[in-house]
């Protein structure tokens, strides 16, 4: 729930799954090494090793990172925002499923993984359909009880960016939108760092 009243459902059942068609095609955009940043229980960091890349989950949750480690993958329990292995040196950088709200900043975010990559690098990042915006606030996860009350879980800083406003974002952390697709119901960018 954010704190603007929009309420969004987790899709945690497709998050544990394989990676459905419209994440498994950004595998094809990825042809070097590539870290899946809020990597969950790792669909996309297997689909990225399966695929033969080398491929590196990030996650501050210990819960996901043994989750996508014993699917297979490598994956690495840290804040993205701390010291990473290999930076500057990463060909893409992969924010899914919503992941372009941590830490509430898109803008910092975004040079973050500028700061990640190679130069000519991308960052491909899952966005809101057009008229969502850039909002910046607080989230809680909500969980349903018995009786019809929610269970809300601590505040946390998060964003949400639509296919629009990603343009200024991008610019101001660094980048150039190379290309903004849908696939099915959902919305991608693939940014290049110039850098």
């Amino acid at each position: 729930m954010y704190g603007d009243g929009v309420r969004s459902p987790l899709p945690v059942d497709r998050w544990h799954g394989r990676a459905e068609p419209a994440v498994a095609g950004l595998v094809d955009r990825c042809v070097g090494p590539t870290l899946d940043l809020g990597c969950g229980p790792g669909r996309f960091t297997v689909a990225l090793a399966q695929a033969g890349l080398t491929a590196v989950g990030v996650d501050a949750s210990a819960v996901a990172v043994r989750l996508t480690r014993a699917r297979g993958a490598v994956a690495l329990h840290r804040d993205l925002f701390a010291a990473l292995p290999g930076e500057g040196r990463w060909a893409h950088a992969v924010l899914i499923d919503g992941n372009i709200g941590i830490g509430g900043d898109p803008v910092a975010l975004l040079r973050r993984c500028r700061e990640l990559l190679v130069p000519g690098g991308t960052v491909l990042v899952e966005l809101e359909p057009p008229g969502a915006g850039l909002w910046q606030g607080q989230a809680q996860v909500a969980a349903a009880q018995r009786a019809g009350r929610l269970l809300l879980g601590p505040a946390f800083r998060w964003a949400r960016l639509d296919v629009r406003a990603v343009h200024p974002v991008a610019e101001a952390a660094g980048l150039s939108v190379r290309e903004v697709f849908r696939r099915g119901r959902r919305w991608f960018g693939e940014l290049r760092s110039a850098r």
